[in-house]
């Protein structure tokens, strides 16, 4: 008995770092903010079918300090019909994250959503990027 509390102690204590541990995909950048990128939001692509337009367009490219983030969205007509990841971090984080952004930014209608705990970067960069997407449409 003497022995199983150090050793439970030191095992959780060995643990805590492998709790902690986030890998990061960043190329030794430390900003906590999300920097826009060379790339801007690219310019509309429409095609008519049946009298309502679809739009198809890219947001800016963000380099965040989780990786890239950029979007695509497709509008039909005034409405946001779809909005597809193009870039984003490899992270069990932002892969949770994403359908809950794009539900949001489905009901919403635009880039006003809530930012998902938990994915704060990758959400940030998602809302700069669908916005600008938006915005290139006009």
């Amino acid at each position: 008995m003497k022995r199983a509390i150090p050793v439970l102690v030191l095992s959780v204590a060995g643990l805590i770092p492998l709790w902690r541990y986030t890998p990061s995909h960043d190329s030794g950048s430390t900003s906590s903010s999300a920097t826009e990128a060379a790339a801007p939001a690219s310019t509309p692509s429409a095609s008519s079918s049946g009298g309502t337009a679809t739009t198809v367009v890219s947001g800016s490219t963000l380099d965040t300090e989780k990786g890239p983030v950029q979007v695509e969205v497709t509008f039909d007509g005034d409405k946001i019909a779809s909005v597809r990841m193009l870039q984003q971090p490899n992270h069990p984080q932002t892969t949770a994250a994403v359908p809950k952004l794009i539900e949001e930014t489905l009901q919403a209608q635009s880039a006003d959503i809530d930012t998902v705990s938990g994915a704060t970067i990758t959400s940030d960069g998602y809302k700069e990027s669908l916005q600008a997407a938006i915005d290139a449409r006009g």
